[in-house]
């Protein structure tokens, strides 16, 4: 009888983590299908929201944390004209990518660890955007790095390839801008985000924003 209960207790507990899971899946995708779609600052700032308290719930996983960095800095990137308002997404967005990163085995998890230096270049960059000549000194190097980091990290990644375009394309060319070299890396960017395009909860963002800068160059 004991042997019939402690089965049936291991088989209940074992379908209600199933359960959590499938759950948790489902919060990210529609996260995420919703991510793909924003546009606004607005947008952002409320799809932070939801990622947060995914990451609340589910405080192993780095993902959640990850995207709601991720869109925490490009709240700080929309409001790039308004620098007076950036820094609490800037600070939030670090707290937030810094948990993503702790999660990771830096070992073992390159790719992942690629994707977290974007978005800690993003958010480096973003503290750039409140004041260029008060922290372009301290902020712009750092997120350089992070830049070659994640390219390092992982040479597949498109993001990287599009951060390191984006660097090139912003940069004035006395600093070492260069349109046609910008050219090049988000053509490589588009290129890898064809063949590696997913639908599911893992980052693929990036294809709208490398798409904005080619037409720039054209």
């Amino acid at each position: 009888m004991k042997k019939t209960f402690s089965v049936l207790t291991a088989i209940l507990l074992l379908s209600l983590g199933a359960g959590a899971q499938d759950a948790y899946i489902q919060s990210m995708q529609a996260a995420v299908t919703r991510l793909d779609k924003a546009a606004s600052a607005k947008d952002y700032q409320q799809l932070a929201g939801e990622f947060q308290t995914i990451a609340d719930r589910q405080k192993k996983d780095w993902l959640p944390y990850y995207y709601a960095a991720l869109c925490n800095a490009k709240t700080g990137w929309l409001l790039r004209d308004d620098g007076d308002k950036i820094e609490p997404f800037a600070d939030q967005a670090d707290e937030e990518i810094r948990k993503a990163q702790s999660l990771l085995d830096t070992a073992t998890q390159k790719k992942q660890l690629s994707e977290v230096y974007c978005v800690l270049s993003m958010t480096n960059q973003a503290r750039v955007f409140i004041n260029p000549q008060t922290y372009g000194a301290k902020y712009g190097p750092a997120a350089g790095r992070y830049r070659q980091l994640a390219e390092k990290t992982d040479p597949d990644n498109p993001r990287a390839f599009y951060m390191l375009g984006w660097e090139k394309f912003t940069t004035p060319k006395l600093w070492g801008g260069d349109k046609k070299k910008a050219r090049e890396l988000l053509e490589i960017a588009k290129q890898k985000l064809d063949s590696n395009a997913s639908a599911g909860i893992d980052p693929h963002w990036g294809m709208k924003e490398v798409d904005e800068l080619l037409i720039q160059l054209k």
